[in-house]
């Protein structure tokens, strides 16, 4: 009787241990970096090409 007693408290201490860890999981706000500006991604679409060969 008493083996049953202990096994369900401890069962009951994981399960509660176990929605915490979760629920903190789910409420953790995730932030994202600014991107910084990158000279070789950064193109002008109102310039041509300037990898085309001029005649």
């Amino acid at each position: 009787m008493f083996a049953i007693l202990v096994s369900f408290i401890i069962i009951t201490i994981v399960i509660i241990l176990f929605v915490l860890s979760t629920s903190k999981g789910y409420s953790y706000k995730h932030t994202v970096d600014p991107i910084d500006e990158n000279l070789h991604t950064n193109h002008n679409q109102n310039e041509p090409e300037k990898d085309a060969v001029e005649k």
